[in-house]
Parts: C-alpha cells; sequence; structure tokens
C-alpha cells in the first residue's frame, strides 16, 4: 500500500527528523501538538498540525483516541510515532491498524512481548541469547523482594517490568537503603509505567552498552545494520553514543549481531528494532529490546549511509528491506552527543525557560525541536538538540564534536555542553576505558567548569562590543555621561580622560565582574580596566555585520559577535562564549541566615509528602518527591528544625521557586 499522508504522533526533534524523510519519499507529513507546543518548531516545521490536547503529556500525546481521530480527520494512511510516548503501546497499535491505517512499527503482539522486560527476557532465552543472572518472573511484593535480594547477595539491580529508555531501574548497594530503594522502584514502576512489577538481576559494575539496530520486512528476513556503543550513561541515561563499538573485538561483535537478528528472526520481527546487549569481557548478556527508532539512530546512518526512516517507509508499504546483509558496510566513525537543557549544578535538574539565545556550530549534522526563542516547558523530554559527527576515524570523531561543542551557545536555560565538553575530551573515554557507571564515579570532576584560556581578553571584548554599540541602560550615551564616573582616570601615557562606562558582565559560570571601558582615542581604540586594577588595551572594530576584527597589542583576532535578546555573544577561536550585561547591583548580596524556606527547584508534579506539620527534621532530610520531564527529584530541608507548614499533597503541579515547606528554627 502506497502512502500518501504520514501522521507523525510525536513532538521534537524526531518529528522533524521524519518530516523531512517523508516530504523526500513524496508523502505528505502532518503532525499533532499540543496546546503547550501550539508554536512549536515542529508544527512550524511541518506545516500542518491538529492539536490533540493540553499541555500535559497524558493529557495530549498519549491519548489514543485523539490521535486516531487527528489522523483520520486528516486522511492519514498510516501513523509513524517516532520514540517515547506511544511508540511501544500495543493499545495504541491495534487502534491504529482498527482504524484502517498502517502501524510504522512491530505488531501489537510484538511490542506487548518486548514491552515487558520478563517476557522479553524469555525471548531471548528461547533464541539461545545469553541473559544476565537473576530471579526468575517478575515480583511486586516488597517482603518477597527484600528476602530475594538478600538471598542474592548486594549489589542488585531493581528494573520495573515497563521500563524503558534508562528508566525504571534502580541499583541496590546497601542493606541500609534496601526498603528505601524498593519502594521507590515500586513507585515510579506504578506511576510512570503502570505496573509494579520488578525483575530482579545481578549487577555488572563495569560492563559496557552495546546495541545492534535491526530491520526486519515481518516475513522472517531480518539485517542488523551494525552497533553503536552507549557505554557513556548517567544514570542509566545515555548521554553519548557512537558506531561502531570501538576497541572490541569484531568476532564478538558479529556474535552479538547475529544474536539480535536470531531474536528477530524468531519473531518475524517487522519495521526497526534495537537489541541491546551489555558485554563484560568477552562475555556479553541480553539486556532489553527496543521495538521502534533510537534516539541515536543518526549515528547508524552515518556509517551506513542509509536513511533508517526511508527504510521504515519502505518496510511499511511493504515493499520488503530491498538489502542483504553482505550489501552493507561500516564507513568511518560517528558519535553523537545529546545537548540537553538541564543544569549539572543541581544534579542535571531539568531547566526550563525561553531560549534567549540558541547557536549551534556548521559543518556536522544537527537534529533538533526547538529554535531561538522557544520555550523550554516543563511537560517534556528537555532535549535541545543531537550534535552528530561522521569522520574517518575515532580520534578525528572525537575532536571534531570536542571543538563543535566549544561553538555551542545557549541563553535562557542551564545546559550540559561544558559536561559533554569535558566527556569528549577524557582520556579514559578516549582510550575506551570506561564502563556504565564510569560517568557517576567522576561526576564531580566532569562538571567542574573549565577555564576559559583568556578571560580577560574575551570579556574585555565582549565589554567593548557593548559599550561601541551604545546598547546600555545605564548610560545611553556612554560617553557623555562624565559625572557619573567623575575621578577615574586610565593612566594611558597621553592626555588622561575623566570618562568611562560601567559594565557587569556574568559569564556562562556565573561569575560577575565590573568592568570599567574608555576610549584610547576616538575610533576603535579602547581601555578596559578590571575590578582588580588591570588594564588591557584593545582595538576593536566591526569589518562586516557582526565579524569583528580585534587587535590586543601585535596579535589579531577575527571574531563573531553580536547583541541579541539582552546578551552578548562571541564566537572566538577558543568556543563561542555568552556574557550577560546587567547592573552591578545585580548581583550585590551578602550572607544571610540559613535558608528555612523549602522551595521547589524546578517546575513539576509532587509525587510524594515525606513530611508533616509538627514533625522534627534534619538538615539534607526529605520533605517531598518531585517528578519532572522524566527525573524523580528528592527536595530536601536546608536546615534543621520542626516543619511548620506543608502547602502541597501528592499530584500537586508546582513552579520553580514555590514555596512548598516552611522549616521553623529549633527549640533553645
Amino acid at each position: 500500500m502506497k502512502i500518501r499522508t504520514l501522521l507523525i504522533a510525536n513532538r521534537g526533534e524526531i518529528a522533524c527528523r521524519i518530516a523531512r524523510t517523508a516530504r523526500a519519499c513524496g508523502i505528505t507529513p502532518v503532525g499533532v501538538h499540543s496546546e503547550a507546543d501550539a508554536d512549536a518548531l515542529h508544527v512550524r516545521e511541518i506545516g500542518r498540525s491538529v492539536c490533540v490536547g493540553a499541555g500535559p503529556a497524558s493529557e495530549s500525546y498519549l491519548r489514543i483516541d485523539a490521535v486516531i481521530d487527528a489522523a483520520r480527520a486528516v486522511g492519514a494512511d498510516a501513523i509513524h510515532p517516532g520514540y517515547g510516548f506511544l511508540a511501544e503501546n500495543p493499545d495504541f497499535a491495534r487502534a491504529v491498524e482498527a482504524a484502517g491505517m498502517i502501524f510504522m512499527g512491530p505488531t501489537p503482539e510484538t511490542l506487548e512481548r518486548f514491552g515487558d522486560k520478563a517476557s522479553a527476557k524469555q525471548a531471548a532465552i528461547a533464541a539461545s541469547v545469553p541473559v544476565i543472572a537473576g530471579v526468575e518472573g517478575a515480583r511486586s511484593d516488597p517482603d518477597e523482594i527484600a528476602d530475594e535480594v538478600r538471598r542474592m547477595g548486594l549489589p542488585v539491580l531493581l528494573k520495573a517490568v515497563g521500563g524503558g529508555g534508562g528508566r525504571g531501574q534502580r541499583l541496590v548497594t546497601s542493606e541500609a537503603t534496601l526498603i528505601e530503594d524498593i519502594e521507590g522502584a515500586l513507585r515510579e514502576a506504578r506511576s510512570t509505567f503502570g505496573s509494579e512489577g520488578l525483575l530482579l538481576e545481578r549487577f555488572l559494575p563495569e560492563a559496557r552498552h552495546v546495541e545492534v539496530q535491526i530491520a526486519g520486512d515481518g516475513k522472517g528476513h531480518v539485517v542488523h545494520l551494525f552497533e553503536r556503543d552507549c557505554t557513556l550513561q548517567r544514570r542509566h541515561q545515555k548521554v553519548i553514543e557512537e558506531a561502531p563499538a570501538w576497541g572490541l573485538p569484531r568476532t564478538l561483535l558479529d556474535d552479538i549481531a547475529r544474536d539480535a537478528v536470531r531474536l528477530g528472526e524468531t519473531l518475524d520481527y517487522r519495521g526497526l528494532g534495537t537489541v541491546e546487549f551489555l558485554v563484560a569481557g568477552e562475555a556479553y548478556f541480553f539486556l532489553e529490546v527496543n521495538p521502534r527508532i533510537q534516539v541515536e539512530h543518526p549515528v547508524t546512518e552515518a556509517i551506513t549511509g542509509l536513511d533508517l526512516v526511508a527504510l521504515h517507509l519502505r518496510i511499511a508499504e511493504g515493499a520488503g528491506l530491498g538489502l542483504r546483509q553482505e550489501d552493507l558496510r561500516i564507513d568511518g566513525h560517528a558519535i553523537e552527543a545529546r545537548l540537553y537543557a538541564e543544569d549539572p549544578a543541581m544534579e542535571f535538574a531539568p531547566s526550563t525557560g525561553r531560549l534567549g539565545t540558541l547557536s549551534l556550530p556548521a559543518g556536522l549534522r544537527i537534529d533538533s525541536g526547538v529554535a531561538e526563542g522557544d520555550e523550554v516547558t516543563p511537560y517534556y523530554d528537555p532535549m535541545i538538540a543531537k550534535l552528530i559527527v561522521h569522520a574517518p576515524d575515532r580520534e578525528t570523531a572525537l575532536a571534531r564534536l570536542a571543538a563543535a561543542l566549544d561553538h555551542v551557545a545557549v541563553e535562557g536555560v542551564e545546559t550540559n555542553r561544558a559536561f559533554l565538553g569535558a566527556l569528549v575530551r577524557a582520556p579514559e573515554f578516549a582510550g575506551m576505558q570506561v564502563h556504565t557507571r564510569w560517568i557517576d564515579g567522576r561526576i564531580e570532576a566532569l562538571t567542574r567548569p573549565a577555564p576559559i584560556a583568556r578571560p580577560a581578553l574575551w570579556k574585555a571584548a565582549a565589554a567593548i562590543l557593548f559599550v561601541a554599540s551604545g546598547r546600555t541602560d545605564q548610560c545611553p550615551e556612554p560617553w557623555n555621561n562624565r559625572d557619573t564616573f567623575a575621578g577615574w582616570r586610565l593612566g594611558l601615557g597621553g592626555d588622561p580622560l575623566e570618562a568611562g562606562q560601567r559594565v557587569t558582565l556574568t559569564d556562562a559560570a556565573g561569575a560577575s565582574e565590573e568592568l570599567r571601558v574608555g576610549p584610547v582615542r576616538p575610533g576603535s581604540r579602547y581601555e578596559v580596566l578590571s575590578e582588580d586594577g588591570s588594564a588591557i588595551t584593545l582595538n576593536m572594530r566591526e569589518i562586516s555585520p557582526g565579524r569583528w576584527r580585534l587587535g590586543e597589542g601585535r596579535e589579531v583576532h577575527l571574531i563573531d559577535a553580536r547583541l541579541h535578546a539582552g546578551v552578548i555573544e562571541l564566537d572566538t577561536p577558543e568556543g563561542r562564549l555568552v556574557f550577560r550585561p546587567a547592573a552591578a547591583l545585580d548581583y550585590a548580596g551578602g550572607e544571610g541566615a540559613a535558608e528555612r524556606s523549602v522551595v521547589s527547584p524546578l517546575t513539576g508534579m509532587i509525587v510524594e509528602v515525606k513530611a508533616a506539620e509538627g514533625q522534627a527534621v534534619a538538615e539534607g532530610d526529605v520533605i517531598a518527591v518531585m517528578e519532572s520531564m522524566k527525573l524523580e527529584i528528592s527536595i530536601r530541608a536546608a536546615a534543621a528544625g520542626t516543619v511548620g507548614s506543608v502547602t502541597v499533597t501528592k499530584g500537586d503541579m508546582v513552579d520553580r521557586g514555590q514555596v512548598i515547606a516552611e522549616i521553623l528554627p529549633p527549640e533553645e
């Protein structure tokens, strides 16, 4: 059946990416959106979209009836679910087929088989694929789980049978936290995946995560498109992915790929899927199957030269795979980094806000679902973009990705850009001496702010750009307000100038400094005085719109610079830097008493309230647990005392900074 109109039941970068290939194949794409996404990039790029409900995913993107109605309304022949949301929901697949449309994914029966981790593990065993040792079947009774864990011996991994995408896993390492870990795992399984069942498995402490991309025509013909390495993870969430898996014997990888294909063949697999494994030494073990397109599929496309969405469309139309295993070859090396709106200083809590600045480098593939001026809301995954580099070898790919990350600039939300840069430059990663828990053990070093090589030079350039452009609320005419700065002199070796424009700059790390800028002579030569009394003289002039010539002594730098949305952005040879100018008083402050108002660190939903009015708490005790953008966060007391009031209950939506409880001082 020829697909003429395709409904894309997803949002963000994957919706944009599917739409581009659909158009290239002569298919008309139509999108869906929530009320919160009415002006989202995927709506603008696709060009036609149907609203399916309110902001929360449960009231829009997860509504099977609303999505089916939207597909009927636009006359869709097929629905592509992307990843996440309804992509692995067998009820949705059945509803699509019952409505006379093509579901672009496996059969509902396959989704049921792989959607339950216990069932998927049994399928792997039946196909003679090695699995991780553990308790057979799923468990939901807390006491029974505790007894089994004690019998197995720590550490043990608790896995929600309905989990996926790195969620629903909890590592138990201590008897002291055993009950708390079990309760938390059961709660997450129930609230997120609709089932309390947990798998109990032996924990492999230093394993690599290798996954195989498969494609099947639904008639028993399955091929693999080689493997990806997804070892770099933080709390079971993938951070950087690459293809092929570097540093492992090709014979071992071929064995893993053959097992992945055999598993697909046993179920007459249809469409795209990923079979995931853990590799420990020379042994490998089945982990799970993701029966859909993956976030990291671009690295497979890079090394194979295939368009996986086009292949998926071909399969859905009944045209088969159109390729044989012996036709496939690996070309070079590809690496993908996921740029997220999250704050490493707050344990990677999601960061919401409007993207006042979003500058992404050229010369590589970028898949993004947002643009400058868009808002990152608390309702969905906070991914900003995927940066994909393809090179002849891994060393070159790593170097190019590191340089690309240096030239990313985002303002309006916190991001993990610097963290990603630290990862790709880490010697252990370069030598692939890493495992799935490696990041968690080095998180402090990896999130330490990297120093700017020449901070004084670039701060001075930013201050000059700000003043020379006359863009300041403090002094609209920078050189005319002599009374404000009377008495300040620059020692310039010539006639003293009793004028200077104050500019307070805050960098990406949050450090602020007041600079004073004065012209040495009319034109393009300036001197900038810092707070410590040091001075730097620069020649700075705009040679074309947005392009500046910066001279320091005998050195000349050409940089791209702009003032935009209240920030100064410099693209320097060392990377892209962002500074926010503000009045100095904006950053004035002092030491205060211990904070006794417990506030929400971000926007999200309260899933549990742990403290009650009148209860005595110690510093660090959990007051409430919230969930925001796939992350469960414990909100803790910053000081010891007695709970005076609690203003939230389970299920409440709260904003960042909202007070959820007050802690009274302990009685003398």
